[in-house]
C-alpha cells in the first residue's frame, strides 16, 4: 500500500486540508460476534476517497453556522402533526441528553431512562439552556439531526461517507480485527478510545478521562491517521438502515460488491411506527458504549439512527471521493 500524504502536506486553503486520502481497496466488513445486525462477514470493494482526519468539531460548525444562518433541527419546535401522541409540553425545541441513573437498571428491558428531552438542548448548548460550549471548541458537534450534516457537507463541498466508506476507513489497514487498534479492548489496560468503563448507566470510572465528549485527537490515530472514528460520538453515514445480507453473485463470476450502499427509505421505517420515521446507519460507536452494554466501539458496529433524533452524542465527519473536484 502506498503511503498516505500528511495532512500538514495539504496546502492551505485548499478544500481538502484536514483530509486523509484513503486508498481503494476490498476488506472484509461486517462482524459475526458481537450483534446479529453486523452479520454476514461479506467481502467488499471501495474506491478511493478523502476522509476528515477528526469529527466536525464544534469551532468548524460555528464557522458554519455563522456564514449560513443555519437553523439546526434541534432548535427548531416540532410539529405535533408529525409524533401523534406528543405532549403539549414537549413541542418545544430541544434534544436528548444522557444523564447517569442512581443505580443498576434492567439493560435488557428496552426502557432508556438515562435518556431526557431536555428543552433548550442544542449543538450550542449541549446540556441544556444553562450549558454553552465555551473551552469546548475541539470537542466533536453533538445534537446534530442527519440534515444538519448534511447541510453542512454541501457548504463544504464535501458528502457524507458511506457505511462501507466509514467502515473501511475505521479499520485502518488491519483486517479482520474487532477493534481499530487490534483484537484487544485495553490492550496493556491502556485507553485507545473515549468509551465507558465501569457499570453502565449508573458508574463510569473514566479510566480514560472523561464522562462526556473527549477534544479530537485526545486518543491515537489508526493506522491511517484518522482519530475518533472509534467511540467518543457515533457519526452519521448517507445509507439508509437495513439488515445486512450477503451479496448475491452474479451467475458465472464471483463478482466482489464495490461501493455498497444501504436499503431504501422506505425500508429502514419500522414496521408499526406511527411517525414513519426513516432510519440512517450510524458508526463508530460514542462515549456511552460500554462493555455490558452497547459494545459498538468497533469498526463493524452499526446503528439504526431516525433522521429526526438529535442526541448529545451523535456526530459526524465528511468525505470527498476521488474525481468529485
Amino acid at each position: 500500500m502506498s503511503e498516505l500524504p500528511s495532512t500538514e502536506a495539504l496546502a492551505q486553503g485548499d478544500d481538502r486540508s484536514g483530509m486523509i486520502h484513503v486508498p481503494g481497496g476490498t476488506f472484509a466488513m461486517g462482524s459475526e460476534r458481537f450483534y446479529p445486525e453486523e452479520a454476514p462477514i461479506r467481502t467488499v470493494s471501495v474506491d478511493s476517497f478523502w476522509m476528515d482526519e477528526t469529527p466536525v468539531t464544534n469551532a468548524q460548525f460555528a464557522e458554519f453556522v455563522e456564514a449560513t444562518g443555519h437553523v439546526t433541527f434541534a432548535e427548531i419546535p416540532p410539529d405535533p402533526k408529525d409524533y401523534p401522541g406528543m405532549l403539549p409540553e414537549l413541542a418545544h425545541p430541544g434534544s436528548l441528553v444522557f444523564e447517569k441513573t442512581a443505580g443498576p437498571v434492567d439493560l435488557a428491558s428496552g426502557a432508556v431512562p438515562w435518556w431526557e428531552f431536555r428543552l433548550g438542548a442544542c449543538w450550542r448548548a449541549p446540556l441544556g439552556p444553562d450549558s454553552s460550549i465555551e473551552g469546548m471548541e475541539d470537542h466533536p458537534v453533538v445534537h446534530i439531526a442527519y440534515s444538519d450534516a448534511e447541510a453542512y457537507a454541501h457548504w463544504a463541498g464535501k458528502s457524507l461517507p458511506t457505511e462501507a466508506e466509514h467502515e473501511f476507513a475505521s479499520r485502518g489497514g488491519l483486517e479482520g480485527k474487532e477493534f481499530a487498534w487490534g483484537d484487544e479492548l485495553a490492550p496493556g489496560g491502556r485507553m485507545l478510545a473515549n468509551y465507558w468503563q465501569g457499570r453502565f448507566p449508573y458508574a463510569n470510572t473514566q479510566e480514560d478521562g472523561y464522562l462526556r465528549t473527549s477534544p479530537v485527537r485526545t486518543y491515537p490515530a489508526n493506522g491511517y491517521g484518522f482519530y475518533d472514528l472509534i467511540a467518543n460520538v457515533w457519526e452519521w453515514t448517507t445509507d439508509w438502515y437495513s439488515e445486512a445480507k450477503p451479496e448475491r453473485k452474479k451467475r458465472g463470476s464471483c463478482c466482489i460488491p464495490s461501493n455498497p450502499r444501504g436499503g431504501t427509505r422506505g425500508a429502514s421505517i419500522v414496521k408499526g411506527d406511527p411517525s414513519r420515521v426513516p432510519r440512517k446507519v450510524l458508526k463508530g460507536g460514542s462515549h456511552l458504549c460500554a462493555q455490558d452494554y452497547c459494545q459498538r466501539y468497533r469498526p463493524a458496529a452499526r446503528y439504526p439512527q431516525p433522521i429526526d433524533t438529535t442526541t448529545g452524542h451523535v456526530g459526524f465527519r465528511c468525505v470527498i471521493r476521488s474525481g468529485s473536484h
